[in-house]
């Protein structure tokens, strides 16, 4: 049976967004879906503490997120968002600027290159960003924080600029890296076919009242 990495009881989002109890296993691949509204991007920033939640408990393998240190839990919980930031410049820039921020060493271009392959991106690191397409950006994105190999990577509609071909390409080397390395991934999306192809662990929201007194 597989740990439990996430699991919350009564959590609500300032009394707008509640969501029924749920558990969250290590080492599988969840897919969040359900209704618009249902607070499926608002539980994203709730697991790697970017919201706090107004009511109920919250565990990361085990331990209380009130509790833990919140930078170094967006370091292990990896949040990439619907939202792509790239800088100006070139994808060795891009790699360099975020690797900076996180007072860490750039990867070898090798390294880079690897994680270009992943994500189906034919460039090399010289090239530029400004040129990109939408999809060749949100993949670029994705590249940047894949590198940063952390223990949960998030990703909040992470083929949502991509066609059904690239997207299942793209989602299919970074689910079979992320199993390689030990990596948990937990995906918001709504295409359901990738959701049914990919998702060992289907977790669907739904809109829930808050009870809670």
């Amino acid at each position: 049976m597989a740990a439990i990495l996430f699991k919350a009881k009564q959590l609500c989002f300032h009394d707008k967004i509640c969501f029924a109890d749920l558990e969250i296993p290590a080492g599988k691949t969840t897919f969040v879906t359900g209704p618009s509204g249902a607070g499926k991007s608002t539980l994203l920033r709730l697991l790697n503490g970017v919201l706090s939640p107004t009511h109920g408990q919250l565990y990361y393998l085990g331990h209380d997120l009130e509790t833990l240190d919140t930078i170094g839990l967006r370091k292990d919980v990896l949040l990439v968002s619907q939202a792509v930031f790239l800088f100006d410049g070139s994808i060795r820039d891009n790699f360099a600027a975020f690797y900076e921020h996180r007072e860490k060493s750039l990867p070898s271009d090798e390294t880079i290159k690897k994680f270009l392959s992943i994500c189906c991106l034919p460039f090399e690191p010289d090239a530029t960003t400004n040129t990109m397409s939408g999809g060749e950006k949100q993949r670029l994105y994705l590249a940047i924080f894949l590198s940063f190999h952390p223990a949960v990577l998030m990703l909040d509609e992470p083929t949502s600029a991509l066609d059904s071909e690239t997207a299942n390409r793209v989602m299919q080397n970074i689910i079979t890296y992320c199993q390689a390395e030990g990596i948990t991934v937990i995906a918001v999306s709504h295409d359901q076919a990738l959701t049914k192809r990919f998702g060992e662990n289907i977790l669907t929201l739904e809109r829930v009242e808050n009870n809670y007194a």
